[in-house]
């Protein structure tokens, strides 16, 4: 099933303290979804949130919903539980 959602990826370290989660469908730093290193976190919005397009948070990586369900299939997304972190 698709979405209309932007999906991003960012980091931990960097971008995450400069988040403004009213800005986001994710709600919190508790809720992210993290890689498996820990060190990337997915987010996603309906509308481009503006510490994105003031470029507080350059994400690495941008997509949509097909695409993220294949990233977070990966290993580095997924553990090998199945369960991400």
């Amino acid at each position: 099933m698709s979405n209309h959602y932007t999906y991003a990826i960012c980091n931990v370290a960097k971008d995450l303290p400069k988040f403004n989660f009213n800005e986001v469908i994710t709600t919190s730093a508790e809720t992210i979804r993290k890689s498996v290193d820990g060190t990337l976190f997915v987010t996603k919005w309906m509308s481009e949130p503006k510490f994105v397009t003031d470029g507080t948070v350059t994400p690495s990586a941008t997509m949509n919903h097909e695409e993220a369900l294949t990233l977070m299939a990966t290993d580095a997304w997924t553990n090998k539980d199945g369960i991400g972190k």
